[in-house]
């Protein structure tokens, strides 16, 4: 695959969600480290190259005092993820900042940089990571496609239609974090386990 410049990366969180099975919005669930699932994302995006990075919340969430993280509260709780999306991307493309895309939901907190770095440089419209065969999280894609979302020429209803409709292509990354779906306490502390992550 060809490779990119990634000094045209942004990064979009998506963590509107209420979290009922974590007992509260995911955002605010914390690590071992002390971090926030928002606050590890936020590092992932930021270290692996964005240069832009915000984030979708509940209405009325806090301000949780991340430097250059643009918070993006929705107008309703109970917003659909492709929803959730669409109103991160209406955001961000009012910057011509960027030229690549990585949507990272606050539930993967356990991604690499480095994973992040290898989706903004792979070649194609749309680039969809996996870890030993299972696909992952960050999605990355271009300008073109978080445009054609904004617009409502590509409609989904689901983001993994839209990477079906452009045509997205698998990156094998060796890193479990792409596929560590952190939804529940005891998701996460499994997570940890299998990855021997050293928090």
């Amino acid at each position: 695959m060809g490779q990119r410049d990634l000094s045209g990366l942004a990064g979009l969180i998506l963590a509107g969600g209420e979290g009922s099975r974590f007992g509260g919005p995911k955002a605010w669930a914390g690590l071992p480290d002390g971090r926030t699932f928002l606050e590890a994302c936020c590092a992932c995006l930021r270290d692996g190259g964005a240069v832009r990075v915000a984030a979708t919340l509940p209405p009325e969430s806090p301000d949780p005092g991340l430097a250059g993280l643009q918070l993006l509260a929705l107008p309703a709780p109970g917003l659909d993820m492709f929803g959730s999306l669409k109103i991160g991307l209406g955001h961000l493309i009012q910057s011509e900042d960027w030229e690549r895309l990585a949507v990272l939901p606050v539930d993967h907190p356990l991604v690499r940089p480095d994973s992040v770095r290898a989706l903004a440089a792979a070649g194609g419209r749309a680039v969809i990571p996996s870890y030993r065969g299972k696909h992952g999280h960050p999605i990355c894609f271009d300008r073109e496609v978080a445009t054609s979302i904004v617009c409502g020429d590509l409609t989904g209803p689901t983001l993994r239609q839209v990477l079906r409709e452009v045509g997205a292509v698998d990156l094998e990354v060796d890193d479990s974090g792409v596929t560590a779906n952190c939804n529940t306490p005891a998701a996460l502390s499994a997570a940890l386990s299998a990855a021997n992550y050293e928090l």
